[in-house]
This record gives structure tokens, sequence and C-alpha cells, in this order.
């Protein structure tokens, strides 16, 4: 059951309106018919007074909407990751190909704007990186399945604790590779 259900069962069995009920936990009529329509969601402090007030545990209130809470939070985890992967990418596109132009244009000045841009596309991959350790992801496959909203079975967890070292050694030699050629490039196509 929802919690809009629940409320709506737990005031009409005391037998009360749903003005009696927002002046018993101290919020408007309104606000109590958009939680029995599903419009709005109580906070912490109204569950806590909805509770006491029907004699009811919390867990007995939000049964079935901590299902639907677990899988909301997941989707908007998934969301900001795909945000912050989409806005790392682009920047350290930039990062790795602005490198040497700038540097051919600004000589030594290059590094002010070519600094802010690196601390710019770190802050993102820090935030792609606590991302990951809060959902305990790192190899590829971990990844792909938590952006398709899957969970590996136990099997294929360990299998991928298992790649986790190889797999972040290879990731940073052949990011270190790239961004050598990348760089070995650009100064062949800008530096005389």
């Amino acid at each position: 059951m929802e919690v809009s259900s629940q409320i709506r069962k737990y005031r009409s069995n005391m037998g009360i309106s749903q003005e009696e009920l927002a002046e018993k936990i101290y919020v408007s009529r309104q606000t109590v018919s958009n939680w029995e329509t599903g419009k709005n969601y109580p906070d912490i402090h109204s569950l806590l007074l909805l509770s006491s007030l029907f004699d009811v545990s919390l867990d007995q209130l939000i049964k079935g909407d901590v299902v639907i809470m677990k899988k909301e939070i997941k989707e908007m985890e998934i969301k900001k990751f795909d945000k912050y992967g989409r806005i790392f990418t682009v920047l350290l596109f930039l990062t790795v190909i602005t490198a040497v132009p700038l540097a051919a244009w600004l000589k030594w000045y290059a590094l002010i704007p070519w600094g802010m841009l690196f601390t710019i596309t770190m802050y993102f991959a820090l935030k792609l990186e606590k991302i990951k350790k809060d959902n305990d992801i790192s190899t590829y496959k971990e990844i792909v399945a938590f952006t398709e909203g899957k969970l590996l079975d136990d099997m294929e967890t360990q299998q991928e604790i298992g790649k986790r070292p190889y797999q972040k050694m290879l990731l940073v030699l052949g990011s270190a590779a790239l961004g050598f050629i990348v760089c070995y490039l650009m100064g062949k196509i800008f530096l005389p």
C-alpha cells in the first residue's frame, strides 16, 4: 500500500475529516488532501506525527512505499551518474585537445585557462568516483549493470571484484597512452 491510501484509511478509521487531521498535525487541509491523492509526500516530521496520531509504526504507515522510494533513489543515482559522466567526458576531451593549442598560442600563460579546465574536469571525476564508491561499482560490467538498473548475481560480483585491480591498471595505462598520443599529434600540428 502507498502512504496516500494508508493516510486515507487511518483517517477514515478514526472518523475525522481532512481538516481535523490537518489541525492535529499542524498542516493545511490542502496538504492532507495532496497526501491522500498522492500529489505530495509527507515529510519525516509529518510522518512521525501521523504515526503517533494513528498509533501505528512508521513501518506500517509507509509499507510498500519503501520499495518505491528505494527505486526512485536508485533512478536518481543513475541519472546523476549519467549526467556527470557526459559532463566529464566532454571536459576530459577538451582538456586533452586544448593543451597544445593553448601552449602554442599563449605560451606559459596557457597554464591558467588549461589549469582551470583541468580542475573542473577533476571535480566531475571525483563526483563520478563518489557515486561509484557509494554503489560499490568499479569495473566496466558493474557500471553497465548499474546504469541499466540491474544487479549482478553473487558469482558475477565476485568475478568483477577480482578484475578490479587489473582494469584500473589498464585504464590508467590506456588513458596515459591516449593522452600522450593526442598531445604528440597536436604538437606536430601546432608547434613548428
